[in-house]
């Protein structure tokens, strides 16, 4: 999964987007928290028609009203965010919601209240979460994982395509980055180093 982060390249974000989709990228979370409704709806528009031509999953991060407007195929949840099943009544019952966790209780809270998918992480340091929330290791991640059950657990924080084996290897079902595929010079060699490493597992 890669997290967007405009701010991260001088790129066009929507140029990012469909390299690292040709490289293997099979789902795109637009993630662009300074940005009002309308804004990210602009912005938006193009990774979503990205995303759509390749046949990758879009999700929009935190903003249900702005997921609506751009038939997003989900949104992803923070805890500033609504409830889960608030999302899922404004977005219909097709949509995938996803949550933020940070510990096997928020996961299984997240699991409880009828989430599809979590996040699971910090894994390693990362700009994003420093000072926030404690690292929680790649032992943290097989406890997650484990206790998910069948909900798909994706890791991220601070990851690069070196640990995608390792993460699979603790039982999630993926792994999220941004800069390690926002910020690359050539996404899509960065989005190929990922899918290979994952694939050849732990």
């Amino acid at each position: 999964m890669l997290v967007t982060d405009r701010a991260a390249t001088p790129r066009p974000l929507a140029d990012v987007v469909r390299a690292a989709v040709a490289g293997g990228v099979s789902a795109v979370m637009l993630r662009e928290k300074d940005l009002a409704t309308a804004d990210l709806v602009r912005l938006g528009r193009e990774v979503r028609d990205v995303c759509r031509d390749a046949g990758v999953t879009f999700i929009v991060n935190h903003d249900v009203a702005a997921a609506l407007r751009l038939s997003a195929d989900g949104v992803h949840l923070g805890y500033r965010s609504v409830a889960v099943g608030d999302a899922r009544t404004m977005l219909g019952a097709g949509a995938l919601v996803g949550r933020s966790t940070h510990d096997r209780f928020e996961l299984q809270e997240a699991q409880a209240a009828g989430a599809d998918y979590v996040t699971f992480g910090p894994i390693r340091d990362t700009p994003s979460k420093r000072g926030l929330v404690p690292t929680r290791g790649f032992s943290g991640l097989t406890i997650a994982a484990r206790s998910a059950g069948s909900m798909p657990v994706v890791a991220l924080g601070g990851l690069t395509a070196a640990d995608a084996g390792r993460v699979r290897g603790c039982g999630a079902a993926g792994v999220a980055a941004i800069r390690a595929l926002v910020a690359d010079g050539d996404p899509a060699s960065a989005a190929r180093l990922f899918v290979a490493a994952w694939n050849r597992g732990a």
